[in-house]
């Protein structure tokens, strides 16, 4: 099973930083990578979202696009997803957000079995697609994020 996980320290209140992490349709206004986001069906606790991002490769940018269902947890607090639609069809996401001195430890954990791809299944998901994609987006999510809630208590 593929796993990533993207940790970040950021000098903002808990609430502030999770107020950021779940209102993902500002995520393009707040990050220059994501190309748009949209939310296809509203649940009080979150919905089915489409999300598309850029994956820089120097002066060069490979799109990336999926469709997830989404959990917004206010009492743990989280933001959960299940990507539907898309090369990640059934990656588990977990935005994990803590309370620590000063503000807040957020990571976000990616797990998934791998691309319905016989032969190069797990290779293609740990190889490729982890480190490269996931990771290269969920790291540049993070930074978005942290400079983004971090202008506001500067």
């Amino acid at each position: 099973m593929m796993r990533t996980e993207d940790r970040l320290f950021m000098r903002a209140p808990l609430e502030r930083v999770f107020q950021a992490a779940a209102n993902v349709e500002r995520w393009p206004e707040l990050l220059s990578h994501y190309r748009w986001v949209r939310m296809l069906e509203r649940r009080p606790d979150g919905g089915v979202v489409e999300m598309a991002a850029w994956r820089p490769f120097g002066r060069l940018k490979c799109p990336a696009w999926w469709v997830s269902e989404m959990w917004v947890d206010a009492a743990t607090p989280a933001v959960r997803y299940r990507h539907v639609r898309g090369i990640t069809t059934g990656m588990a996401v977990e935005w994990r957000l803590q309370p620590c001195y000063e503000g807040t430890d957020v990571t976000i954990v990616h797990e998934w079995d791998g691309p319905r791809w016989p032969v190069i299944r797990r290779p293609a998901a740990e190889w490729v697609i982890g480190p490269v994609f996931v990771h290269g987006i969920a790291s540049r999510t993070l930074a978005g994020i942290r400079q983004a809630v971090e202008q506001l208590y500067a």
